[in-house]
């Protein structure tokens, strides 16, 4: 197996625990504070991000991209958070916040012009479907379950 798959398979691992813990910490403190928190957490990483050589020699574009990726990551994060801490169940709001592939496999085809198989977008329209299907509660069902 490609090693490539292992790390994915410990990122599904590892993003299976945030959201339990992003919807334990919702319920108890704000999304303001649930935010500085989870920078905490990365800022516990960076003694090992640090050790490659190569992180100082990172031209002014990289590093404007990265911290432009760090930007709408801390920004997607905290409206997840306000979802979470506004009443949404970590059941659905977690899932459906997790289709954010989608957009990116939109902008990718639009400005990097990836190309994707007639399965690929099969398997795009699966995700949107499920997305829906995944989200959807009948009228009253959320106020009779206390949400």
């Amino acid at each position: 197996m490609a090693d490539w798959v292992y790390y994915s398979l410990l990122a599904i691992l590892f993003w299976g625990f945030v959201g339990l813990f992003q919807k334990l910490g919702a319920s108890r403190i704000s999304a303001d504070s649930l935010l500085v928190w989870l920078m905490a957490g990365y800022i516990l990483t960076l003694p090992y991000l640090l050790a490659p050589d190569d992180i100082f020699t990172l031209s002014a574009r990289d590093i404007f991209i990265g911290a432009l990726g760090g930007i709408t990551n801390g920004l997607g994060s905290w409206f997840l958070f306000a979802a979470l801490e506004n009443g949404a169940k970590a059941s659905v709001a977690i899932p459906l916040t997790a289709l954010y592939p989608l957009l990116t496999i939109l902008l990718a085809v639009v400005f990097l012009a990836e190309r994707l198989t007639g399965l690929q977008w099969v398997g795009i329209l699966f995700a949107i479907v499920a997305g829906v299907l995944i989200s959807y509660e009948r009228p009253g069902m959320a106020a009779s379950k206390g949400q």
